[in-house]
């Protein structure tokens, strides 16, 4: 039997996050979040600590076990 392959943890936006982190809006693509959409916290071109953006914008970096940020992603493998 196959293992599945490890990926971060996901979250769903639920009233309280929709409510904390629709101040700033998604760090990747400046989008407002919606309730019931899905995000991870990934690392990407900003200053600081990773933070919630949507999932469709991150990548899995299985060499660092850590969600990027796709464009930066794509910037640092040369694509």
């Amino acid at each position: 039997m196959e293992t599945p392959k490890r990926k971060g943890p996901s979250f769903i936006i639920d009233l309280e996050k929709l409510n904390t982190l629709n101040a700033e809006g998604c760090a990747a693509c400046g989008r407002k979040f919606t309730l019931g959409e899905t995000v991870v916290k990934a690392c990407g071109a900003w200053d600081g600590p990773p933070k919630f953006i949507h999932e469709n914008e991150a990548v899995w970096d299985k060499s660092n076990s850590e969600f990027i940020e796709r464009r930066c992603y794509e910037s640092s493998k040369g694509s």
